[in-house]
């Protein structure tokens, strides 16, 4: 969800004893729509204009920033460094944060200056004003258009925005929240009703008052009593006086070990597969809920830009194969090349030089056929014949070349299979960046000028048997290699799907005699982590770990192996304890 307004004057009212007469020691601008401002104390306070997660917080998120700050950024950092923040306000039910300052300009003198944090979606926006609340300038400008009712440009005064006509929990009246248990038409459902009519409500909190007058979500103003009425009258009115004495609870909603959902009072509309846990404040639910998003989107472009590199040069080496094998196929007709050379060699008594051509038979043919060679009038004819036996030996030399260079070819084509594999199994940033480490060895992406990172151990993804049997599953090419040859015990048994791609997985048997179902659930996740997901009777290898080679020179990942077992199983993830993360 996106950050309603009663949910930001929860944060506002959070951060107002935290931030009143802290000092702005650096500003930065890590993306296009975010600005950190650390103050004293070892606070970041994040201020996002993402037209899908605006908000402000306190954030214990680092975040990488440009080498090279934006405009904006050198403007906040001229303005805002060394002022302390004197006032924290939203107004009324607006979405809408303003943070007063008190600055010191570059001749000494003192001027107050405002940042303006428009939490308003798409039109979201970051507003620096001046002591006259004139635009300095915005993070997004908003030109002068006929159907806008404001413009955003540096020089112009500073109007909020038109506030929408509902009901302000604020300042409403006992006849109005009557009125808002008299509701709209029959037909209408009530939350949607209570949304638009009620400032700063969202969706989930209208269900919920909605589910706590009348046990359901779903309901139109036609299908409730009078006690169900003023029952809403009742919630509404309880909400209003949430507000007034500022009893919020920082509260989120997970599903499926996801976080699905954030407010700030508790939630009872929902069953049992949704989780509602409450945080200890609303920066580190903000934080938690958005911090994974961003990551996840992170790791989302990441991986289509690793995934766009590898494809390119996959279709690039596959074009290469193709041409190696039209040239290879073509080395396959050289005799017609001897045999031209040994018939003008025959014929060089009844031959002159200039002839473009030489008719006659083939003397190395049963039927005694006739035959035409073309020849190079320029040259004589026992330069012609040299130019055959020339071409025919480049031919047999040929040969062997392209057979080693189509197969080097195949190799590349497969291990950028496996990349693909690789990068669609993927879940995490650490995961993309060992990619990217891997392809920039591998010479398929450039080295940036990147940021000098301490290397962290990445642990292969771990599970527990029904038995309680290790079973590790390599991340990556690179991690396969690592777990087979180098951490697994040569006692281990080690699985991989048949002639697909797919990870590497190691059933740790410390030298005892595995289980069948361990083996089993062993196999299921090698087929599960491998191109073979979504199928079913899925034949996977398996073996013990010293049976398994790696050949000189070949490609992370590429091993090969010749005594084996087959196993057909589905491949399913089944709730198999998860040890790694």
């Amino acid at each position: 969800m996106s950050l309603d307004a009663i949910c930001l004057r929860a944060v506002v009212r959070e951060l107002e004893p935290a931030l009143l007469g802290a000092r702005i020691d650096k500003v930065q601008q890590p993306t296009r729509d975010q600005v950190v401002l650390l103050v004293r104390g070892n606070k970041r306070i994040l201020l996002s204009a993402n037209p899908n997660q605006p908000r402000i917080q306190l954030t214990e998120e680092l975040r990488d920033n440009p080498s090279q700050p934006p405009m904006f950024c050198m403007l906040l950092r001229k303005h805002l460094v060394g002022a302390r923040i004197e006032a924290v306000a939203q107004p009324d039910l607006e979405r809408v944060v303003i943070l007063t300052l008190r600055a010191t300009d570059e001749l000494g003198e003192t001027g107050r200056r405002r940042l303006v944090l428009e939490a308003m979606g798409r039109r979201a926006n970051l507003i620096l004003l001046d002591a006259e609340d004139r635009i300095l300038d915005c993070m997004r400008r908003v030109p002068f258009e006929p159907n806008s009712d404001r413009a955003l440009l540096p020089g112009l005064f500073y109007h909020l925005p038109m506030p929408l006509d509902r009901f302000s929990l604020l300042s409403a009246s006992d006849a109005a929240f009557a009125c808002l248990a008299q509701g709209g038409e029959p037909e209408e459902m009530v939350d949607k009703w209570l949304v638009e009519h009620l400032a700063g409500v969202s969706p989930l909190i209208a269900r919920e008052l909605v589910q706590r007058a009348a046990g359901a979500t779903d309901l139109r103003f036609g299908e409730l009593n009078e006690a169900q009425r003023e029952a809403i009258r009742r919630e509404v009115k309880s909400l209003a006086d949430m507000l007034e004495n500022g009893d919020y609870t920082p509260t989120m909603l997970i599903r499926e070990g996801r976080p699905v959902d954030f407010t700030y009072r508790s939630i009872t509309q929902y069953g049992t597969e949704t989780v509602i846990e409450s945080r200890e404040t609303f920066s580190m639910l903000l934080d938690e809920f958005y911090g994974l998003r961003e990551r996840q989107e992170l790791s989302a472009r990441r991986g289509k830009e690793l995934s766009h590199a590898a494809t390119v040069a996959r279709d690039r080496m596959a074009r290469k194969s193709e041409t190696l094998k039209k040239e290879y196929a073509a080395t396959q007709d050289r005799d017609k090349l001897r045999l031209c050379g040994d018939l003008i060699t025959a014929n060089l008594y009844r031959m002159e030089r200039g002839m473009a051509s030489l008719t006659t038979e083939n003397y190395y043919d049963e039927s005694q056929t006739s035959v035409t060679i073309q020849l190079d009038p320029l040259l004589t004819p026992q330069q012609n014949a040299a130019k055959y036996y020339k071409r025919y030996n480049k031919a047999k030399s040929a040969e062997i070349h392209l057979r080693e260079q189509i197969a080097k070819a195949e190799a590349e084509r497969t291990y950028l299979d496996s990349v693909l594999q690789e990068i669609a199994q993927s879940e995490t940033e650490q995961e993309f960046s060992e990619i990217r480490h891997e392809m920039q060895e591998a010479g398929y992406l450039r080295r940036g000028r990147e940021k000098k990172e301490l290397k962290r151990s990445f642990a292969p993804r771990e599970y527990r048997s029904g038995t309680g049997m290790r079973i590790l599953v390599g991340r990556n090419n690179v991690q396969n290699d690592q777990l087979t040859l180098r951490k697994a015990d040569k006692r281990d048994l080690w699985f991989h799907a048949q002639k697909i791609h797919g990870s590497h997985v190691i059933l740790c048997t410390e030298g005892q005699e595995p289980d069948e179902a361990s083996v089993h659930e062993a196999a299921a996740l090698a087929a599960y982590f491998s191109q073979a997901r979504e199928g079913s009777n899925i034949p996977v290898d398996y073996t013990s770990v010293k049976f398994v080679k790696k050949p000189a020179g070949a490609r992370p990942g590429f091993v090969t192996y010749e005594t084996y077992r087959t196993l057909y199983v589905t491949p399913v993830l089944k709730d198999l304890p998860r040890e790694g993360k």
